[in-house]
């Protein structure tokens, strides 16, 4: 490692751990530039003594660090959530490794937002060299691998994952089959009741849509039987059924979970041609026609379905109270701004135009009044149902309760540790007081809120 990264490499350290951290419960101390010295990985370790799972995991994590992973470059940095430092003290005496000063609360919550953890034991492991994350999932990690076989675990590219060969009906195919190709990634598997219902959904809209796309998309079978003799019965099974995609080889699908961070199946993905995604919510789009190809989703989604809303700063476009008419050209105005912040991954766009119980939910965590619905008689409606028993009068006519005021944007930041923040379209509903909440954001001038839990 040149001088120039090395530096850039501690600049970072220190950002994210301070100058100092304990060697030793006794309180020890040990500098940043000597922790970091020689070590190619450091795993951040958030952990707790109250915490039954951590205390499970720990001494299978010290075992593996004392053995093998300490002298292969890992250094581990304790970033504890216990409740009080003496129980710090207490649960630190039981490690091999460093830790983060117990005192240093707003660096260890900098360090939990940083890398979103929800939950513990929790070991993130990030590239000692400059800085960038290897893994959220170093737990799995460590328990697949405690010997460092495959130390530094640096993930594979996305071309290096699928590999060069793939099964297409009974015959091998090369990475011609998907070169240049937008693709969907099916991660399934036949012991799974939901996949085996959705698959044939899937194989009838693949066949429908592949006679206009032709080799402009493929899908790829991402197996997670448990053994490759099941794979193969259940592949023979998609294709029966229409399905004649690809699949990938037994072993490689490992490799894919974690580039895509696949938590559950039945999954389906589309991505372009270099593996960035395009849609990560596919199973939504399957019946969609091949005029809609590749099927990115609206740059305004929709609040009753908040797909990434808490990985993802998101503004939320509150028109409950707006009629038709205005919505629409509210969205119209807006919607340029949402493309290219969707496009960047910056922040993704809802909008809530009727009252539900998604939006009322995120008005009751925000503080703010829900906007309810009344019929003719004046009289609030929990929702709009039509009518059970025929009439020749049809069902009751539901009106929405309007507000001659300018619409409310709540702009939820879940990541950082669950903040938010309130405006309101400009008089004009030309979309400039969304963008100058968005530049009050990013220039941190807006007043900050938490999420009520």
């Amino acid at each position: 490692m040149g001088s120039g990264a090395s530096a850039e490499a501690k600049s970072s350290g220190s950002e994210m751990m301070g100058d100092k951290l304990h060697k030793t419960a006794a309180g020890e101390e040990v500098t940043m530039e000597a922790a970091m010295e020689g070590k190619k990985v450091i795993g951040f370790y958030f952990s707790a003594h109250w915490c039954p799972p951590c205390r499970g995991f720990t001494p299978v994590l010290a075992e593996a660090y004392t053995k093998s992973l300490k002298d292969k470059g890992m250094e581990i940095i304790f970033c504890s959530s216990d409740r009080d430092e003496a129980s710090f003290k207490e649960y630190f005496g039981e490690m091999p490794w460093l830790a983060l000063p117990f005192s240093d609360r707003k660096r260890k919550e900098a360090l939990s937002r940083k890398f979103k953890v929800s939950g513990i034991p929790t070991l993130v492991l990030v590239n000692a060299e400059d800085g960038t994350l290897i893994t959220e999932d170093g737990r799995t990690k460590v328990m697949k691998d405690p010997e460092g076989a495959n130390f530094p675990w640096i993930p594979k590219t996305f071309k290096e994952a699928l590999g060069e060969k793939f099964t297409k009906g009974s015959a091998t195919v090369g990475k011609e089959a998907i070169e240049g190709k937008t693709l969907g990634l099916y991660f399934s598997a036949h012991w799974c009741g939901p996949c085996r219902a959705f698959t044939p959904k899937l194989a009838k809209w693949y066949s429908d849509i592949k006679k206009e796309l032709g080799d402009k998309f493929e899908i790829v079978f991402c197996s997670s039987d448990h053994s490759e003799i099941s794979q193969m019965e259940y592949y023979k099974s998609h294709c029966d059924a229409g399905g004649d995609w690809l699949a990938l080889p037994f072993d490689k699908k490992d490799d894919l979970d974690e580039i895509y961070k696949v938590n559950g199946i039945p999954t389906f993905i589309i991505v372009d041609a270099e593996g960035n995604v395009v849609n990560s919510n596919g199973r939504g789009i399957v019946g969609a026609p091949a005029s809609q190809f590749p099927w990115k989703p609206p740059a305004i989604g929709s609040l009753e379905d908040p797909e990434g809303i808490n990985d993802t700063p998101s503004m939320c476009l509150m028109l409950e109270s707006c009629e038709p008419a205005v919505q629409e050209r509210i969205l119209k105005a807006v919607e340029p701004i949402a493309e290219k912040l969707r496009d960047s991954k910056e922040m993704i766009f809802f909008a809530s135009k009727d009252p539900s119980s998604v939006s009322t939910q995120i008005r009751a965590m925000c503080g703010l009044e829900s906007v309810t619905q009344v019929d003719k008689k004046g009289r609030t409606v929990e929702e709009e149902r039509p009518s059970s028993v025929s009439s020749s009068r049809g069902p009751p006519k539901i009106l929405r309760t309007m507000s001659s005021d300018t619409p409310t944007l709540i702009l939820l930041d879940c990541p950082d540790n669950g903040a938010f923040y309130v405006g309101k379209m400009a008089k004009e509903l030309d979309g400039s007081g969304v963008q100058a909440m968005i530049d009050g954001w990013k220039g941190k001038t807006l007043t900050r809120q938490q999420l009520s839990k």
